[in-house]
């Protein structure tokens, strides 16, 4: 007889071979066909809302990992709050105004005003971006990420840059919007300001320079010494500040020199050796130095006493003395001589003074520092700026005029030689503000500029108290985002650009106020933008709003920060599209939105509603690879997801998404996506099985209640219960790499080292519909639609693909996204039959080890030929006793049997897993005959006249009421 017939192997279609790459789209188009996403809204009408709202990426460039890694974690998080019974839309966004579009414009039509006047170069923005918008959403979908993608939200739709205008007049009305003339961050290749959210730092070599302003009185300077210095008055040499610079450019503009009111200070006479601000100096400061300074000569300086020590090795002192002493209070109000100009400055005190560095006196320029232009407030000082938007000296410049700042350094410099005030020069290595587009240096220049007062209606104070209400993750981006909004300055939220949305304000021409009607003006407008977009802002002709009295206002040209733009998306998709509530449950970005859209969203909904735009936010880290470093081409370490997807599949690369740790920066090499490759495909392998055993299994027909099954069948829905458990409670927990661990530990270890093991014996050679096999099946069933939803917001091209090749069910929904968490059977179980599993599961081990041993001793070939004695103590033998002749399926092993510890041989093994109360094992091969339908080795084999080659048990699974099974 061929009893290979008799044994009930697995078969299924699902495939062993995941092919992700090609069969992935299939998917796709499947989704995109059945319209899942829509059915999915439907579905979960009523249900309590989940809102993660989508920071919109930049419409500029590719995708890069960073990207796969932000929208695989909004999709998670969606998918498993959908799974978890909310109701939970995602609706993508892109951000869409802005300098880069202008620039890659400009790339093909040159500046505006060139082959493009504004409306042309508008447009032209207009379809760059959404070109980029296209590009970048088919890769998105490509990802698997489930989301109203034939809708998304795009900032420069009408209807957005409408509501936009809306949600200002609100900020306007509340009193947040000022005009000032302050320095801000400006761009010498955008020309235009900066906010504090588009600027990074980054090393540069800046020229350090040391100067000495003069003392227009040294007698008054004399004063302001100690008593016993006062008789020095007449035989000062040259005296005067010190101050120390790594920005000499800004030295036309200085209008004053700051010192720190609680410092001590010295007045040191150093003797400077000849030319001694030539060293380290280019050709023409040299040639200036050595020609002003021919022989050592004398001066005498006022510097911090802390930093007198650096001073003299900076300038190369041949000798110092102190010869007077004072504190910076006392030097409030001594008149200085600017050191090339005519200029009269004065000697004011500020807190902002630090001791790291320099002489503990810096020249102030209010047209050039924000510290400088807030002390200089206090103290009246002008505020010059000779610079122009194209970063060089306004024409009316002394000395500099048409100079780029940077290029006039040198000529500072040498200037400062040749009057003899250049103490010190060298280069100098420090953190510097650059643009984080053009990654170049910014500069501070003072313009006038549309402010967000931060302090005015108390804006910060309000903004301060939201952020401790909201839910941080991880938390320490609470203190982060905390210090940022506690010292930031006002935020400028004008740009002198020309793709933007406008900042819509009529400013009188003689008095610069606002129109006192403006909020209702701005309504006008955004009724216009409504329908033509931006333009018509900019095609607009006053007279059409103002009538009569648009002779006396003009038009503002400037466009809103693009920070704006996506800080408002609260707003202004709760009024375009009401499922997405404000305040949201979940904001979801990169660190860096701490000071970006976090920041922005957190200001304007203040300044709005005086509550933050979010109930909780999740911050994740940047993209590394596996040494840490930085995604470089030129170190050849980036990895591309299209490349990834088009290899591997989405689902590998959202495998590593959730395998990570996204608190700290992810790590990602194409080594460590081969060992997520591997994961994958054992987590495959194990539903393939479950699948493959389920090809016969009608749960409507089939299913066994939960307290007639086998003990070992309850105890993997049990463990299936507390695993499900510990999961909805890490995604809920937004605790990623946690289910992917226990998961993937769950198929490796429980199921594929234990369950499904030891199962095997009882699927492939039970009868087809006998108790033992259907409960076998009727667990495996239970864990198999439970993981398939574990795995949907994870794997989710793979889960939908689980989802067809499981057993039919009435009402099952058509896809695993129509669905929610398994329920599992729980009501009236006994825990496992009274077994402990457990220890069965440690003893089992031991066993392994044992017969490993002896295999490769040569002693015994595979498990099936062992025969296993089991010597226990008393307590410990009662747990093994239980399942009887059951043991050896547990064990898998032909025969086992469990005896008094006492009667042990010498040589037997201590069990150490399972010796809780004293277990010991002998292993020894059996020599009974194999059966050749179980391959046990068994001494009734042939005992059956008709059946010669198999065992008993089989015997009666073949052609009588089957084996009883009640442990395993």
């Amino acid at each position: 007889m061929d009893y290979k017939q008799t044994v009930n192997l697995p078969q299924t279609n699902f495939p062993m071979k995941a092919d992700l790459a090609n069969r992935e789209p299939a998917v796709l188009a499947w989704w995109n066909e059945r319209d899942i996403y829509g059915q999915l809204r439907r579905a979960a009408l009523g249900r309590p809302t989940f809102v993660l709202a989508d920071g919109p990426p930049y419409a500029n460039g590719q995708i890069h990992i960073g990207h796969a890694v932000n929208k695989v974690l909004k999709d998670i998080v969606v998918k498993s709050r959908t799974l978890d019974g909310y109701d939970a839309p995602y609706v993508p966004g892109w951000d869409c105004h802005g300098l880069p579009i202008e620039h890659q414009v400009e790339k093909t039509h040159g500046r505006v005003g060139g082959k493009l006047d504004a409306k042309g170069f508008r447009a032209a923005c207009r379809e760059y971006a959404g070109r980029q918008v296209e590009a970048q959403k088919a890769d998105f979908r490509r990802l698997g990420v489930l989301g109203d993608w034939d809708r998304p939200y795009l900032t420069m739709l009408p209807g957005f840059e409408a509501a936009q205008l809306r949600a200002f007049a609100r900020v306007y009305e509340r009193g947040h919007v000022y005009k000032g003339y302050k320095p801000v961050h400006w761009c010498l290749d955008c020309r235009s300001s900066l906010a504090e959210a588009e600027v990074e730092y980054e090393e540069r070599t800046s020229p350090s320079i040391d100067v000495a302003y003069a003392a227009v009185d040294a007698a008054d300077l004399a004063k302001r010494l100690d008593a016993s210095s006062t008789a020095l008055a007449g035989a000062l040499v040259d005296p005067g500040v010190v101050i120390w610079t790594t920005t000499p450019w800004t030295l036309p503009a200085s209008q004053a020199v700051t010192v720190h009111p609680e410092f001590d200070y010295v007045l040191a006479r150093l003797t400077l050796p000849a030319g001694a601000s030539a060293a380290s100096a280019p050709a023409a400061i040299a040639s200036a130095a050595t020609t002003a300074a021919t022989a050592p000569r004398t001066v005498d300086v006022v510097v911090a006493q802390k930093l007198l020590a650096e001073l003299v090795a900076r300038t190369g002192a041949t000798a110092h003395a102190v010869i007077g002493e004072t504190t910076g209070a006392r030097l409030e109000g001594l008149r200085l001589r600017h050191p090339f100009y005519d200029r009269v400055v004065p000697v004011i005190l500020g807190d902002h003074v630090t001791l790291d560095t320099g002489t503990g006196a810096v020249h102030t320029a209010p047209g050039h520092g924000l510290e400088d232009f807030v002390v200089g407030q206090k103290y009246g000082l002008p505020v010059d700026n000779p610079v122009g938007g194209d970063g060089r000296f306004l024409p009316s410049t002394p000395l500099f005029a048409g100079l780029a700042v940077f290029e006039a350094n040198e000529r500072v410099i040498a200037t400062l030689a040749e009057k003899g005030r250049l103490l010190a020069h060298a280069p100098y290595r420090h953190s510097y503000p650059h643009c984080w587009r053009h990654k170049t240096p910014v500069i501070f220049r003072a313009t006038p500029q549309w402010f967000v007062a931060m302090d005015k209606e108390g804006l910060r104070r309000h903004a301060l108290a939201e952020i401790r209400k909201v839910q941080w993750t991880p938390a320490w981006g609470e203190n982060r985002i905390y210090a940022m909004v506690e010292n930031r300055p006002d935020w400028c939220i004008s740009r002198q650009r020309t793709w933007g949305v406008p900042i819509p304000f009529f400013v009188h021409r003689e008095t610069g106020e606002l129109h006192p009607r403006t909020t209702e003006l701005i309504e006008q407008v955004a009724a216009r933008v409504d329908t033509a977009g931006i333009d018509a802002w900019f095609d607009l002709d006053p007279a059409e709003l103002l009538g009569a009295e648009a002779v006396h206002y003009e038009k503002s040209t400037d466009v809103m920060d693009v920070w704006v733009d996506s800080g408002m998306v609260h707003w202004c998709l709760a009024h375009l599209r009401p499922e997405l509530r404000s305040p949201a449950d979940l904001y979801l970005e990169g660190s860096d939105q701490h000071r970006g859209w976090f920041h922005s969203s957190l200001l304007t909904s203040v300044a709005m509603h005086e509550h933050a735009p979010y109930r909780g936010v999740l911050t994740h880290g940047f993209t590394v690879d596996e040494k840490g470093r930085k995604m470089s081409k030129s170190l050849g370490n980036v990895v591309v997801p299209q490349k990834v997807i088009g290899s591997l599949g989405a689902d590998v690369l959202r495998l590593w998404v959730a395998s990570a740790d996204y608190s700290n920066d992810m790590s990602v090499s194409d080594e460590i996506l081969k060992r997520m490759a591997d994961s994958y495909r054992r987590m495959r392998n194990t539903v393939r099985f479950l699948l493959g055993n389920l090809a016969d299994f009608d749960p409507a027909t089939d299913a066994v209640p939960l307290h007639e099954l086998v003990a070992l069948d309850r105890w993997a829905i049990e463990r299936t219960c507390r695993l499900q458990e510990e999961v909805v409670e890490a995604f809920r927990d937004y605790q990623f790499h946690l289910i992917y661990q226990k998961v993937h530990n769950f198929c490796v270890v429980d199921l594929g080292a234990f369950y499904l093991d030891v199962l095997k014996d009882r699927l492939y050679t039970t009868p087809k519909a006998s108790h033992p096999r259907r409960s076998a099946q009727t667990a495996l069933w239970h864990v198999a639609e439970a993981m398939t939803r574990w795995l949907a917001p994870i794997l989710s091209f793979t889960a939908e693909e689980i989802w067809k090749h499981l057993p039919t069910v009435a009402g099952r929904p058509e896809s695993v996204f129509l669905a929610t968490w398994h329920v599992l059977p729980t009501a009236g179980a006994e825990a496992t039959g009274d077994v402990d599993w457990e220890a069965v599961i440690a003893l089992k081990a031991d066993v392994s080890k044992e017969i490993e041993r002896l295999r490769n001793d040569g002693r015994i070939g595979g498990s099936l030929e062992a025969i296993v004695d089991v010597w226990c103590e008393p307590a410990a033998r009662e747990r093994f006793d239980r399942l009887g002749d059951e043991l050896r399926f547990a064990l898998l092993t032909s025969e086992v049997a469990v005896r008094d510890a006492a009667d042990r041989p010498a040589d037997a093994t201590p069990a150490i897993g399972a010796a809780k109360d004293g277990v010991w094992l002998t292993v020894r091969r059996s020599e009974a005959r194999k059966c050749a339908r179980c391959w046990h080795l068994r001494a009734d084999v042939g005992n059956h006249p008709a059946h010669p080659e198999i065992c008993g048990r089989c015997v009666s699974n073949v052609e009588g009421p089957g084996e009883v099974r009640r442990y395993a």
